[in-house]
């Protein structure tokens, strides 16, 4: 059977189409596209005034580098549930520190080591051990957040006088230092995951272990690497939501592993490792934090929040596997 040209063309069009659609960050940027617009509407033009712009950008680099780090470690294939309690722990550390009298310089390094720390350990006890990285993390969630709790007794330490906000959260400009420490590493994770050796290796760990022990990638050091630099992040955003709030509470965190886990699915980053993006994993978490925004501006009540979460997420998986589903055939020539 002859194709005109025009059945052709048409044919090629639509295959483009649909291999655009199966790019990881694709269903996410289309899916805030659609509810941007409809909150638009139902709010009468609020939400994108720029007031309450600022207002959902205000906390998207303290929540933001969690996702960076949880997508990448998702994209190596693991999880990590403790980013709550670490994204508390860390700041907690270097205020309570700082109040018994040492340098809030050092106090900070400290406090970031300790982050790095829980990360070595979910990933050593996770391999050496071949647990599930869900059954690791899910323990270490319970045992960093009790020792917050204890760190602290149960109250939050003062904060530091001299804590040097101008590097983390005063604004330069119109910006806030936290949006620019946000994009620095959004972009340092986004070319590294696409342009390095290490990105290749965590996408071949996540997609096909076996195939990439077979061609010498130390899977192990992949994975040990994912896991430190996912607490670190957590450590720091927690670090910049402090600064910003000027109050290290205990109950920081708390609920944010499953949030942004949340917006990684729907920003396309498979659970079974080797797919995703860190941009689609960003766009997820703005897409919940609009929804979040837009379900107050129209007056629902906010328990409706968690509903749409998980409707959304449902959703944005069925559809990856349908998009995904019609590359193959479309890249098979049926």
């Amino acid at each position: 059977m002859t194709h005109t040209p025009s059945a052709a063309a048409g044919k090629t069009f639509t295959h483009r189409i649909i291999a655009i659609a199966a790019k990881p960050e694709a269903l996410g940027a289309i899916i805030l596209c659609a509810v941007i617009i409809a909150f638009q509407a139902l709010s009468g033009g609020i939400l994108l005034s720029p007031y309450n712009v600022s207002n959902v950008l205000t906390v998207l680099p303290e929540i933001g580098l969690v996702v960076i780090g949880v997508s990448i470690l998702m994209i190596a294939g693991e999880f990590d549930l403790s980013v709550g309690s670490v994204f508390a722990l860390t700041p907690m550390i270097a205020f309570t520190l700082a109040d018994s009298g040492l340098p809030i310089g050092l106090t900070l390094c400290i406090a970031m080591a300790c982050a790095v720390l829980v990360g070595f350990i979910n990933g050593a006890i996770t391999q050496i051990y071949r647990l599930p990285s869900f059954i690791t993390t899910l323990g270490m969630l319970f045992v960093v957040r009790s020792l917050t709790v204890s760190v602290s007794d149960g109250f939050p330490p003062p904060f530091a006088p001299d804590a040097p906000t101008w590097l983390f959260s005063d604004f330069l400009g119109p910006v806030r230092m936290s949006m620019i420490w946000f994009f620095v590493i959004f972009a340092v994770a986004a070319i590294g995951l696409r342009r390095t050796n290490y990105g290749v290796w965590t996408y071949a760990t996540g997609g096909q272990k076996e195939v990439a022990k077979s061609v010498g990638i130390n899977t192990f050091r992949v994975k040990m690497t994912a896991f430190m630099l996912c607490s670190a992040l957590a450590g720091f955003a927690g670090l910049l939501q402090v600064f910003r709030l000027r109050s290290p509470l205990p109950s920081l965190g708390e609920g944010l592993e499953l949030q942004v886990i949340a917006a990684a699915v729907i920003g396309g980053v498979a659970l079974t490792g080797g797919v995703g993006t860190v941009l689609g994993a960003v766009l997820g978490l703005l897409l919940l934090k609009v929804i979040e925004n837009g379900l107050i501006l129209i007056g629902i009540e906010a328990n409706w929040f968690k509903f749409a979460t998980g409707a959304i997420m449902i959703i944005a998986v069925i559809m990856h596997a349908s998009i995904a589903k019609h590359a193959r055939t479309a890249g098979d020539g049926t």
